[in-house]
């Protein structure tokens, strides 16, 4: 079980992504600051992460909860 959580944290945190919405990329790039957008891509990377881990916990109680009550 861990290895497989382990692997699974290992793939989503070795992928390259990019944050930004169309719009926001756009407005971005075309002010010319490379470190801004750079700052703005990592922000909302940082954001996004915190509902899925949350989420990510709770269900990972209810899991636990869950066979708990089997036994």
């Amino acid at each position: 079980m861990k290895k497989k959580i382990s692997l699974l944290l290992f793939s989503l945190f070795s992928i390259t992504f990019y944050g930004q919405c169309a719009m926001c990329k756009a407005v971005v790039e075309n002010s010319g600051n490379e470190k801004a957008a750079e700052g703005l891509n990592t922000g909302i990377m940082w954001l996004m992460i915190f509902p899925y881990i949350l989420v990510g916990g709770l269900l990972y109680a209810f899991y636990k909860y869950r066979q708990k009550q089997k036994n």
